[in-house]
């Protein structure tokens, strides 16, 4: 006979395998955008646009959009989708339709590495927020979306979404981002990646046969000198010994990355800058930053000056600390799913 703690035991986990029963299983997919322009005029006849949903075609859609490097199927980690999209949370795929697309040049979606190599037209965020938008209206068939929430590059994309598409979602949730230009430090760490990759003898002009060495350190010196949280990084490494232990970890793991792609896709922000349009943004917003990301420092005042010019838009700071990450620190949900919950019951619907 069980006792009761055993008991106890049993009945949750029970209770658990029935709620992870109950969430919708990630779809895959692939779409195919014909006679892709991109803003430069070259045409591709085929552009392939990979993507995840979950949860039924029927109920109102929320987007979602990851970072640089990222695809995604990414986006169903412990830290982001196991806050988010399981049963009685905030983005329960069981009462919403979620779509995460792969941003072009990334995932399953068109990139260099599937033949072109450095003859793929040289896209930026436009070519990429159109690509997304041609999946989710022709592909998949919306005509008016719930929310479009973006994370890094995601962010600066949900911000051009605001601008370009500014009828077709109801909340606009950029994070870790800034509403201006690429400029200052974020500029000159990814063109540092960029100028690592070109420089390197074994690039060879894009038709190298081996991934170029400069690879492996440039990515690890910008993701350690860009996120992390000064904090962050000094409860991980407090010693001379444990940062060298870190940082001999992060080069020595295996790179699943392709230079070509990782090139073209920082080289996408080059002329990001939202800022003379912002006024056309009429969603319901929430920006969503951290106090310590390296990236979008809140000292350059960017947010003090745009928010006031959108209606309906605020920001929520979140506080740097130890447990924080820098820019990092929104790829957590845990710091932001409940006012992002809230605002998914409050935020006024617009007629699609």
């Amino acid at each position: 006979m069980l006792n009761i703690p055993q008991w106890l035991m049993a009945c949750m986990g029970l209770l658990c395998s029935l709620v992870v029963m109950a969430q919708p299983t990630p779809q895959p997919g692939v779409w195919t955008a014909k006679d892709f322009r991109f803003h430069t005029g070259q045409v591709l006849p085929e552009v392939q646009l990979g993507y995840t949903t979950l949860g039924n075609p029927a109920h109102e859609a929320v987007v979602i959009l990851h970072g640089t490097a990222g695809t995604g199927a990414g986006m169903l980690n412990p830290a982001f989708g196991g806050e988010l999209f399981g049963a009685g949370q905030p983005l329960d795929a069981t009462q919403y339709f979620i779509v995460i697309p792969d941003a072009l040049g990334m995932g399953a979606s068109s990139k260099p590495s599937d033949g072109l190599r450095a003859a793929f037209p040289r896209y930026n965020y436009d070519d990429m927020v159109q690509a997304q938008y041609r999946l989710l209206t022709e592909g998949l068939k919306l005509k008016h979306v719930r929310m479009v929430l973006g994370n890094s590059m995601g962010g600066m994309h949900t911000w051009l979404w605001g601008i370009q598409h500014p009828d077709f979602m109801d909340i606009l949730v950029p994070m870790a981002s800034l509403p201006s230009a690429m400029s200052g430090r974020n500029w000159m760490m990814r063109r540092l990646i960029i100028d690592a990759i070109r420089n390197d003898p074994e690039w060879m002009s894009g038709n190298y046969t081996q991934q170029p060495r400069s690879l492996q350190w440039a990515s690890t010196f910008y993701a350690t000198g860009t996120s992390g949280g000064n904090q962050g990084l000094q409860r991980l490494a407090p010693t001379r010994e444990k940062a060298d232990q870190l940082l001999n970890q992060r080069l020595n793991t295996p790179l699943k990355a392709d230079a070509n792609d990782n090139l073209y896709q920082w080289d996408a922000s080059r002329d990001y800058d939202p800022l003379a349009q912002i006024g056309k943004i009429k969603a319901t917003l929430l920006a969503i930053n951290s106090a310590d990301d390296e990236r979008n420092p809140p000292e350059l005042g960017v947010m003090e000056k745009v928010l006031p010019q959108i209606p309906n838009a605020r920001l929520l700071l979140i506080p740097g600390s130890e447990q924080t990450a820098g820019h990092g620190t929104t790829g957590q949900a845990k710091w932001w799913k409940q006012e992002v919950g809230a605002l998914l019951k409050t935020a006024p619907r617009k007629a699609p």
